[in-house]
């Protein structure tokens, strides 16, 4: 059985802004780096193999809380928004016309325009998911940790998400052969102070 635990990149100034980032390479901001340096990783996960998606975003926050430069998995990339990239959600949402749906009403089928379907996005992540070999730690994003917190839960992405996905914790699945068990609780990264 391989552990690995998920942790969400820090804030971007599009995050702040409630813009759909996706693939887009957005940096961390000032105070996103700030805050990070303020964390450690639980003694525990300090050795484990050190995995992030190649987006700036995530690279630099596995470097910022890890100490170190991690392995890039292109398979952890964001999911595609498509042409929704850049623009608002909240606007989106409030345009009848556009499509845009919230996570609770998705199915592993619903594809923003020019994107990716949950469905896609796992058939790239699972192949690297069980490709590891011992205990790891993913710096990545929320629509990739939905996918596989998704596949670990039993969700469907249908009615009320049993999970939310919040910065500074790890979020842990256990792997073993084919199959995914989540752990109850995430683990809260460490205060510096209190490492």
């Amino acid at each position: 059985m391989i552990r690995l635990a998920l942790l969400r990149h820090g804030h971007t100034a599009w995050n702040r802004a409630g813009r759909i980032q996706g693939r887009s390479d957005i940096p961390l901001d000032d105070q996103a780096r700030a805050e990070l340096r303020g964390y450690a990783l639980p003694e525990d996960w300090r050795r484990a193999e050190l995995w992030s998606s190649p987006l700036m975003r995530a690279a630099e926050t596995a470097d910022l809380v890890a100490g170190r430069k991690p392995h890039v998995a292109p398979e952890l990339t964001e999911m595609n928004w498509g042409e929704w990239e850049g623009l608002h959600g909240a606007d989106l949402k409030d345009s009848p016309d556009s499509g845009f749906r919230d996570i609770e009403d998705w199915g592993w089928d619903y594809r923003p325009p020019g994107g990716e379907t949950p469905a896609e996005v796992w058939s790239r992540v699972e192949p690297w998911l069980h490709g590891l070999t011992q205990d790891s730690l993913a710096v990545s994003h929320i629509g990739i940790m939905r996918m596989i917190l998704a596949r670990a839960h039993g969700w469907d992405f249908n009615g009320p998400p049993p999970f939310r996905v919040k910065r500074n914790r790890l979020f842990v699945v256990e792997i073993s052969r084919s199959s995914l068990l989540p752990w109850p609780e995430p683990v809260r990264l460490l205060r510096e102070d209190a490492s």
